[in-house]
């Protein structure tokens, strides 16, 4: 399950995010999810969380760095437990975004293998940069990538996304599920419109715009391989569920249709 960007904390936080106690609350509050999902029996469920996190490090104090050097973080909850996190490579800082005024950009990629298929994360921006994080996916074996956002509305915006969508599942060679925050933030409004995708464009699925929406996908992935690591040399992260995923076709008493794979 997937959530958007920073959903913990709301987007953007602007200042806030430079706050040591506003980092710690968002990781505090990170935390108990993990903590309330494994207490109400839904530990095997494998949560993808958009969240502040602060950093330490000898870069905090150097100058030009955001005090503490806080990142646009998605975290991957199993267990009860943040298992792995991915921050943000790519830092929009054009038209509504500053973001470069107040993280520090991400450096490395992150997978993370469950339910036997081998899964990516990308937030945002690293979804619309050319050569960007997503590029270098294009040359590992994933079943799946997930971005996280918190794209505002503008017009027309929502062929342009999916556009983008379809370019970037045809680059790395799986579905893409897009997720996308809904509602309002200070002088912003996000649309949601969060969609699938197939690796060959093809729309799975799709929420409404301007609608809270809960979107339940059926897909046919590719299995993971044997290897450990990215090409890039960084490990991928394997956690403890079934080689397969499977989950009751109903959810609070209502069914929903069951997607022919693609």
């Amino acid at each position: 399950m997937a959530f958007p960007e920073m959903v913990i904390t709301g987007y953007p936080v602007e200042d806030l995010a430079l706050r040591p106690s506003f980092q710690a609350a968002s990781e505090r509050e990170l935390q108990l999810l993990a903590t309330d999902l494994l207490e109400d029996g839904l530990g095997e469920l494998v949560a993808v969380v958009g969240y502040l996190r602060g950093t330490t490090g000898t870069h905090v104090q150097d100058l030009g760095v955001p005090r503490g050097a806080p990142m646009n973080c998605a975290a991957v909850i199993h267990q009860g437990k943040v298992v792995a996190d991915y921050a943000k490579h790519h830092l929009p800082n054009y038209g509504v975004f500053d973001e470069y005024r107040y993280f520090v950009p991400g450096e490395r990629a992150l997978v993370f293998r469950a339910f036997g298929t081998d899964i990516a994360l990308a937030i945002c921006e690293d979804l619309w940069q050319d050569g960007g994080p997503v590029a270098k996916l294009s040359d590992e074996s994933i079943g799946l990538l997930i971005a996280l956002n918190g794209s505002p509305y503008e017009r027309e915006k929502d062929d342009v996304r999916l556009a983008l969508v379809k370019r970037r599942a045809a680059q790395v060679g799986a579905p893409l599920a897009y997720v996308n925050m809904c509602g309002g933030q200070d002088e912003l409004v996000f649309d949601g419109d969060s969609l699938v995708v197939s690796a060959h464009g093809t729309v799975i699925a799709r929420s409404p715009q301007f609608h809270n929406d809960l979107l339940i996908v059926d897909l046919t992935v590719a299995d993971a391989g044997n290897h450990i690591q990215l090409s890039s040399g960084e490990d991928i992260v394997v956690l403890d569920t079934p080689s397969t995923a499977t989950v009751p076709m109903s959810a609070a008493g209502q069914e929903w249709d069951r997607l022919d794979p693609l």
